[in-house]
């Protein structure tokens, strides 16, 4: 009789277990309302509506079929941060996130009906994030239900790509950004400084060529995340040690992949196709030369330029990895202290604030571009990731002024500092040029980022043993609006020399 008991209770035991994993292996059948995606001018025009009534645009408060929609149509790869809270997103502090993340690509499995192979393409070293594969509206409800799913996007939509062919707008927030001119300077633009280098006029109104006397920048290191930096000019390359700049280094990295698909690999080099990058590493730690050409901020100050991107718009699954990516390299390099990136988007991207989030929890000092845009972006305000807290976001002002923007840039609250960019008679500032032994202008807030960021380098340098804030706490208490900032404009214009005495 117990021989009978006991094998009825072990097929009961078998029968139930089997119960157990078929219902772990059926897909739960989700009710889809709209089976069609929307098309790319649709998505943009929720895009656009929502950032005209409310002021900003959020794939988080979007619905599961527009977030779907945009995955469909931006080559069905989508991105996914995930981790036990919304603030989880280092995969060094996260025990089960090995766990989580095959929870996860066990349900894609389930739901698109392939295998791990054909869904994931990225699993970020050091992030709780990963690229997928998702074609179908039910796993993007699926996985929206997760508890652990701290936010799910589209990887690799092009909404500034559309809004060009949709508006006959320019391919980014105004322009991409980029230029290989050059010009001559006006005279008037810069003063001559000792041993034969050229001093932008906004030098001296920010006394920044005073604080030389204080501080060079040196010791200090600067990465910057851009276009990359011209092979073609010797300033910042083979001659970076030339005239008064000595005993530093430049390194180049490329991380950007050039291609449409977002499942190409190999980087394409750390050299400028833009020109952008050359500018801001110009405007930021260009030598003082001997060769009649400009000088940067913190001439002394070493820098690392990465090439993350072909312009400024970060509009692609390749331009935001390659962000992402920089920001956790520069962030796990001790010697890097301060972080310029003078590029962004007009609604935020996850795993590029998770590698800002990954960059400032490492001690970093970040400058973020306020924005700078023309008829397109005119209803848009700072931009990302310039509204994040753990940067500083920076907007160019018009000369002798601290609240007056530029004609092209952006203010808002999120806005910390402004830089006097623009002359009355239209011109900015003067640079190196992406080639060698020739000048160009570059204006806009990215000439304002990459020039505080320099700021911060000649202060930080004067105080080496200063951690990030108290090195933020001298550049606001030398600043305009200090102790109470400006709604629009933060702490206004940075006085160089009060900041590094």
């Amino acid at each position: 009789m117990k021989k009978n008991v006991f094998y009825v209770m072990f097929l009961l035991f078998v029968a139930v277990s089997c119960n157990r994993d078929e219902l772990q292996n059926q897909v739960t059948e989700i009710e889809v309302a709209q089976k069609d995606p929307l098309n790319a001018k649709q998505i943009n025009g929720k895009i656009n509506e929502s950032i005209k009534s409310t002021g900003n645009f959020s794939w988080a408060k979007s619905s599961d079929h527009l977030v779907w929609s945009a995955v469909f149509q931006g080559n069905k790869v989508a991105s996914i941060g995930f981790g036990s809270t919304k603030d989880d997103f280092d995969r060094s502090l996260s025990s089960n996130n090995e766990q989580i993340q095959n929870e996860i690509l066990a349900l894609i499995e389930k739901y698109e009906g392939k295998e791990k192979s054909r869904i994931l393409l990225n699993a970020d070293k050091y992030l709780n994030q990963i690229d997928v594969a998702i074609e179908k509206q039910e796993t993007v409800i699926a996985l929206r239900k997760m508890k652990n799913i701290r936010y799910l996007e589209p990887a690799d939509y092009h909404y500034f790509e559309n809004e060009s062919k949709f508006n006959g707008t320019a391919k980014s927030s105004g322009s991409s950004g980029c230029g290989f001119e050059s010009t001559a300077l006006n005279a008037a633009d810069y003063t001559t400084v000792t041993p034969n280098a050229k001093a932008p006029w906004s030098f001296y109104k920010h006394n920044i060529t005073n604080a030389w006397s204080y501080s060079t920048g040196a010791g200090v290191t600067i990465g910057l995340i851009d276009s990359g930096v011209s092979p073609e000019q010797s300033l910042l390359g083979s001659s970076f040690n030339n005239g008064l700049s000595s005993g530093r280094t430049i390194s180049k990295v490329g991380v950007h992949v050039d291609s449409v698909w977002p499942w190409a690999t190999g980087y394409d080099g750390p050299n400028d196709q833009c020109g952008h990058g050359t500018s801001m590493a110009s405007a930021m730690a260009a030598p003082r030369n001997n060769q009649g050409q400009p000088v940067g901020v913190a001439y002394n100050a070493n820098l690392i330029a990465y090439r993350a991107a072909t312009n400024v718009v970060l509009d692609g699954y390749h331009e935001q990895n390659g962000v992402k990516i920089a920001f956790t390299e520069l962030a796990n390099n001790n010697s890097v202290k301060i972080i310029s990136m003078s590029m962004g988007h007009i609604f935020s991207v996850g795993k590029i604030e998770d590698g800002v989030k990954y960059a400032y929890s490492k001690g970093k000092l970040i400058f973020c571009a306020g924005g700078t845009s023309t008829s397109f972006t005119t209803f848009v305000g700072v931009i990302f990731p310039a509204w994040m807290p753990e940067t500083q976001a920076i907007t160019g002002v018009k000369e002798n002024t601290s609240n007056q923007k530029c004609d092209v840039c952006h203010s808002g609250a999120e806005i910390d500092f402004t830089y006097q960019m623009e002359r009355a008679s239209g011109n900015s500032v003067p640079v190196l040029s992406y080639y060698n032994a020739q000048t160009d202008y570059v204006g806009g807030s990215s000439v304002a980022t990459a020039s505080t960021a320099g700021i911060a380098a000649l202060v930080w340098s004067k105080n080496p043993s200063w951690t990030r804030e108290q090195v933020l706490n001298k550049m606001r208490q030398s600043a305009t609006y200090y102790p109470i900032p400006n709604l629009d404009y933060g702490y206004g214009n940075i006085n160089v020399l009060q900041a590094v005495q």
